[in-house]
């Protein structure tokens, strides 16, 4: 789990398979990415599997920060299917969740 601000805001990049292990370093990341950088762009495109922890610290990071999501393939299954995709804002490319204007996904 990394972070790198750009611009008015933070990209934090969670990649592979997020598991109980990288929980803590993904709520870590978006947190330190919040203090130095407010919205904060969580690139997940790279995101092979994702449980309903991972679900979890997406809805929580959403209360605490400006949040837009990237997801993956996967990881957007798993938004539609739980129904989550409504309740984040998703967005289809880091360059998209730039676009701060409106609120749709």
């Amino acid at each position: 789990m990394s972070w790198y601000a750009q611009g008015q805001a933070a990209v934090v990049v969670a990649r592979s398979a997020s598991d109980m292990d990288t929980m803590e370093l993904l709520g870590n990341a978006v947190e330190s990415a919040a203090r130095d950088q407010s919205p904060v762009v969580l690139d997940a495109s790279g995101v092979t599997f994702a449980g309903s922890m991972f679900l979890t610290r997406l809805l929580r990071a959403k209360h605490q920060v400006s949040l837009r999501v990237v997801p993956s393939q996967e990881l957007l299954q798993i938004l539609e299917l739980t129904g989550a995709v409504t309740l984040l804002d998703v967005r289809a490319t880091v360059t998209d969740a730039f676009l701060w204007h409106g609120t749709g996904h």
